[in-house]
């Protein structure tokens, strides 16, 4: 078994700031003996404006916020899961935000560009959203190998397309990483409920770094960040401000649970 760490943060305008704040969160949940530690969505910024991220993006494989992943993985004796940060995309005034994987050497082994935009008017609030002024659509979903058991990516809305996380299952996935920023109405309504059924759809583990707390743009979101088992099971919670929730990776467990479950084998219609 491998103990994970799914780290929540309130991140605000300044990106040193917030890489201060997540590299301490980092030492701490490796120093209790999490071996895979994810931050949450846009930990490096929380702008006051969509356009804020478009002035802090990098060029893939260079940038203050890549080395900082590489280097706090390799530090640490971790793998990373770096959240989303913003990467050059094709359009000019656009980025991708890509969640980026580095192992324990500080080497980066997996990229996932976010592929469900968040443009949106939640109802009764008066707050819109609209990541596509900002967010240039990211690719497929796809699996990839870990020390821990095979690992899919997604990002925030990306949990409201259950089909999404299929394609990832008929890849074998056994721990589906969600990094989000779920604004505290939707989160609220929806956040735990979205989880643990995909968790108990597909059969996994599902690891969900929140942002947590009160930003300086305004908005709010609702934390809750938390790990999953394959029968849906929150194992642990962490609810409001910074910090982490965490909790052990056993695959026998997961195994056994499919052996003895075998709901995936019973499936009549698939994804195209």
């Amino acid at each position: 078994m491998n103990m994970c760490a799914a780290i929540q943060m309130a991140s605000g305008p300044n990106v040193e700031s917030n890489l201060l704040e997540a590299g301490k969160l980092i030492a701490k949940a490796a120093k209790h003996g999490a071996k895979l530690i994810t931050l949450p969505e846009n930990f490096a910024l929380m702008g006051g404006h969509e356009l804020d991220k478009v002035k802090v993006k990098e060029f893939d494989g260079q940038g203050p916020i890549q080395a900082f992943l590489s280097e706090m993985a390799k530090k640490q004796g971790v793998w990373l899961i770096g959240g989303t940060i913003p990467l050059v995309a094709d359009v000019e005034n656009k980025v991708r935000a890509a969640c980026l994987v580095y192992n324990d050497n500080g080497e980066r082994v997996a990229r996932y560009d976010k592929a469900h935009l968040f443009d949106v008017s939640v109802p009764d609030t008066g707050e819109e959203y609209r990541e596509s002024d900002s967010i240039e659509n990211g690719g497929d979903p796809f699996v990839f190998d870990s020390p821990f058991g095979k690992v899919g990516l997604a990002v925030c809305y990306d949990l409201r397309f259950p089909e999404f996380f299929r394609k990832m299952s008929e890849q074998g996935v056994e721990i589906v990483v969600l990094p989000a920023a779920f604004t505290a109405e939707t989160g609220a309504a929806h956040w735990e409920v979205l989880l643990r059924a995909r968790a108990i759809e597909n059969l996994c583990y599902v690891i969900a770094p929140n942002q947590g707390g009160f930003h300086l743009n305004g908005r709010e979101t609702y934390g809750h960040s938390m790990v999953i088992d394959p029968w849906g099971v929150v194992l642990d919670c962490y609810k409001t401000g910074s910090g982490y929730a965490s909790a052990q990776i056993n695959l026998e467990r997961l195994e056994k649970v499919r052996t003895s479950f075998p709901v995936l084998n019973h499936r009549r219609y698939y994804c195209k």
